[in-house]
């Protein structure tokens, strides 16, 4: 494979992906364990190996599937209960390469497509791309509305997928507001030059929390492309979500 040095953002996402999915030493554990089983581990089976309670063993491997280090799968019982979900390292080895670019020649090419659509045409079909695209991630992880999960778990759930994916993004509460804001844009000087791109960022939310949770409207308060600090995407429930799913 080609390498190319990393310019300043990639190099911030890539650490912010990093740490956040392996900061936490229990959870580098937790991953290294998972990877020497090929054939996977459930919650239950981690927690007995660390000497963790099951919730706590389960929350950290979520957060691996989030990143896309782990994937979900289910392992029929023995007995009549439900399948258990069985957690599975998406690679044996582990390669430093960290090639967390995006494509220049694709993502230019993209921007210039969007530009020669009238612009309520091009966020429509660039939100429908990050739409599909979040939904693949969302099925990658295994995670799909059949597995019931809080608002608040799932946008963190979010978070950590996006910044898997070069957003640097974290789950936040601002007054009555749920939102998830990313620090990067992995499409870089392109999405100044043609901002519809955002519309993939939004899309790519919505994707992950209809696949994750359910129903949700997502929209862009706040965006790097138009000279704002950070992106910022505020959600809320279809069905409105009461005040008991907060983020925090």
């Amino acid at each position: 494979m080609t390498q190319r040095a990393l310019n300043p953002t990639e190099f911030a996402n890539l650490v912010n992906a990093i740490t956040s999915a392996f900061g936490d030493p229990t959870r580098r554990n937790i991953y290294l364990l998972v990877r020497e089983h090929a054939d996977g581990l459930t919650a239950g089976e981690v927690a007995e190996a660390t000497g963790l309670h099951a919730n706590v063993a389960r929350h950290h491997l979520e957060k691996l599937a989030g990143g896309s280090y782990v994937e979900i799968s289910q392992r029929q019982s023995t007995g009549a209960g439900r399948p258990a979900k069985v957690y599975r390292a998406t690679a044996p080895e582990l390669f430093l390469d960290f090639d967390v670019g995006h494509d220049d020649i694709l993502v230019t090419l993209l921007g210039k497509a969007l530009s020669r659509l009238p612009q309520e045409e091009a966020a429509e079909l660039a939100e429908e791309v990050g739409l599909e695209f979040g939904k693949q991630m969302a099925a990658k992880m295994g995670n799909t509305t059949e597995t019931q999960r809080s608002f608040r778990s799932a946008l963190h759930v979010v978070a950590d997928a996006l910044s898997a994916h070069g957003f640097a993004a974290h789950a936040e509460r601002a007054g009555d507001e749920l939102r998830i804001v990313s620090g990067h844009c992995p499409f870089g000087d392109v999405a100044i030059e043609h901002p519809v791109i955002c519309a993939v960022d939004r899309g790519m939310v919505k994707g992950l929390l209809g696949s994750l949770y359910g129903a949700t409207e997502v929209a862009l308060t706040s965006s790097v492309a138009r000279g704002d600090d950070e992106c910022i995407a505020d959600v809320s429930d279809a069905a409105d979500v009461s005040g008991a799913a907060v983020v925090g």
